[in-house]
């Protein structure tokens, strides 16, 4: 069942870069537990890995552009007793390290936390062969993978803390740029539990990442014309709060998903198959429609992809002129 919080105001929003709190917060859980290590794929300084390896530079590991080989030591050292992090983007990580993950960390339920970084298609203009919109599908579908994407630097933190406190293999999908922070200081991630951010009966948004923060907006944009949008941020893909999800179709009877991801075995195909089977309900999923990005700047490629706040807003509209 989705806890409530109140977000904090969009406006006055700070903007902290999610790999920058990612590498400060390794450095931090490392102080605290001696098992932690960090493996990098040659990207510490992209990923921000480097912060680590600055402040504990014995518990680094540089590993080169080797991805199967990266997730293959992990794998080893977890079989010890150390809690590998892995440092590399999201697109290699659920791609070309695949067969690893799936034979030597997955299957044997292995204690490595693998962090994809530069997920989705704001990635500072490196195009396709960067962008990430298939990751969480891979790791949604393989078998006892938990998946969190957090939807900014706070949540970010305490999904690393919670991370550490809870072994087997997890997916951490994150971003590169600057991003509003929408939680308060005390807020409490938890794995597999959904968050209210606001209430409303008219229709229910839900997002994932940083995306929810253009869904925040995309109710604001509602409100304005009279429209009362619940929104429900959803960190955790897998395992999912179905419960959240069941009870926001009931209580608005239209739901509009929202995912820097393909909308095929993200989070619109994970609330559609949630509701398929608890509780059919009329739905819009914006993503990714079955493309591949391009590079550009951020605001034309999410224009040109339909991830704005205006596009979310726009999907609940139809959904309602629709019903």
């Amino acid at each position: 069942m989705a806890t409530s919080v109140t977000a904090l105001p969009l406006h006055a929003a700070e903007q902290v870069a999610m790999r920058e709190a990612w590498g400060e917060a390794l450095v931090d859980l490392a102080a605290r537990d001696p098992d932690l290590v960090v493996l990098d794929g040659d990207l510490a300084n992209s990923t921000r890995a480097d912060i680590f390896a600055a402040a504990v530079p014995d518990r680094f590991f540089e590993m080169g552009i080797a991805e199967q080989n990266l997730l293959g030591v992990a794998a080893g050292l977890a079989t010890v007793g150390y809690v590998p992090w892995i440092s590399t983007f999201a697109a290699f990580l659920a791609k070309r390290a695949l067969d690893q993950i799936r034979v030597v960390i997955a299957q044997p339920h292995l204690n490595v936390k693998m962090c994809g970084s530069y997920s989705g298609i704001l990635t500072g203009k490196t195009g396709k062969t960067h962008q990430a919109v298939e990751d969480i599908a891979v790791f949604r579908a393989m078998p006892g993978v938990v998946t969190i994407a957090p939807a900014d630097a706070v949540e970010l933190r305490s999904a690393m803390e919670a991370m550490m406190e809870t072994p087997g293999p997890m997916y951490l999908r994150l971003t590169r740029d600057p991003s509003p922070t929408i939680f308060p200081p005390d807020h409490r991630f938890r794995i597999g539990e959904g968050v209210l951010l606001r209430d409303g009966n008219d229709v229910g948004l839900i997002g994932t990442g940083v995306q929810t923060v253009r869904v925040l907006e995309a109710a604001d944009l509602l409100a304005a014309e009279g429209v009362a949008a619940s929104v429900l941020h959803l960190p955790t893909l897998k395992p999912l709060d179905t419960v959240a999800v069941v009870d926001l179709a009931e209580r608005t009877g239209a739901i509009v998903t929202a995912e820097d991801h393909s909308i095929i075995g993200g989070l619109g195909g994970a609330v559609a198959e949630t509701l398929g089977e608890d509780r059919p309900t009329r739905m819009r999923r914006v993503g990714w429609h079955d493309v591949y990005g391009e590079s550009g700047p951020n605001d034309a490629l999410l224009e040109k992809y339909g991830l704005t706040a205006r596009h979310v807003a726009e999907a609940a509209r139809d959904l309602l002129r629709s019903g």
